[in-house]
């Protein structure tokens, strides 16, 4: 029978059942999220009971990473169903934190990440995004001063920006990329593939098939710039409107041209209808 699940919602809460943890000498893992979890992230969650003796999930749809023409108001909000899912994973806690307890009345501050967050890529189409990603984990690191933190690999620039700041500011942690989760036809696992029209979701996988046919003429060393446009096309001719098709390094999300300037990452991003949907793939 799963154990209640603990939901801190103000600092002094999430403190004080951190602190018990501590005393008992045990490691905490946190696994940051916006909610609306699906089996991507409970797949973090059962990473993270590897890692350590104890899982702190955070739920926080963090205001300062949407512009005012995004989603913000219609992102999916399932709390309910949220915490019963990781109930049944045996999740330890959960940090639920409004924006007020997040962003109290004058606050003022903002991380403005450079090197990845700067890559041309997430940036160019969302120039607000990793800044306020940067700021909003962070304050999520400082709080629950985890040993570990597990971000997915789907939201790979995400991933090595978060990776670079803990570096950065010496944050006593060590933050681990778990590989992208997908449904059976491919398609990455993301909260937006609510959004998707039943017809839209019958052509959404072929934005990992064409990732995975990429990665496979660059192997077979194909011209990286020839393959990365006819991919481009074969997108457009599906009814994607793309916004990028790169190949980068995957560290430090630098243009490549060839596989000798690697190791290569390939990053995506495309409009399927009203729904944008990212995926990556390393070559």
């Amino acid at each position: 029978m799963p154990t209640r699940l603990t939901i801190a919602r103000n600092l002094r809460s999430l403190r004080t059942a951190v602190a018990a943890f501590r005393k008992k000498r045990e490691t905490v893992a946190l696994v940051p999220t916006m909610g609306a979890l699906h089996r991507g992230h409970l797949t973090l969650v059962k990473e993270a009971q590897r890692r350590a003796d104890r899982v702190v999930v955070s739920i926080f749809v963090n205001p300062a990473q949407f512009a005012p023409h995004e989603d913000f108001g219609s992102y999916p909000r399932t709390f309910d169903t949220d915490v019963a899912a990781l109930t049944e994973a045996k999740a330890d806690l959960v940090w639920a934190p409004t924006a007020q307890v997040m962003y109290p009345d004058g606050f003022a501050l903002k991380i403005e990440p450079a090197g990845a967050a700067k890559a041309g890529l997430e940036d160019k189409f969302r120039p607000h995004f990793f800044g306020g990603v940067a700021t909003v984990v962070a304050k999520l690191f400082l709080q629950v001063t985890p040993d570990v933190a597990l971000f997915g690999q789907k939201d790979y620039q995400q991933l090595r920006v978060v990776t670079q700041m803990a570096s950065d500011l010496d944050l006593p942690l060590k933050v681990v990329g778990i590989p992208t989760v997908r449904e059976r036809d491919g398609l990455a696992l993301s909260s937006r593939n609510a959004y998707l029209s039943a017809e839209e979701r019958s052509r959404a996988p072929m934005l990992a098939r064409v990732l995975n046919a990429c990665a496979g003429r660059i192997n077979r060393r194909e011209p990286v710039e020839m393959v990365l446009e006819e991919g481009v096309t074969e997108l457009t001719q599906a009814g994607f409107a793309v916004d990028y098709l790169e190949a980068r390094h995957a560290l430090t999300l630098a243009p490549v041209a060839s596989l000798k300037d690697g190791p290569i990452r390939l990053l995506v991003a495309a409009k399927l209808g009203k729904t944008r949907l990212i995926d990556n793939l390393a070559v």
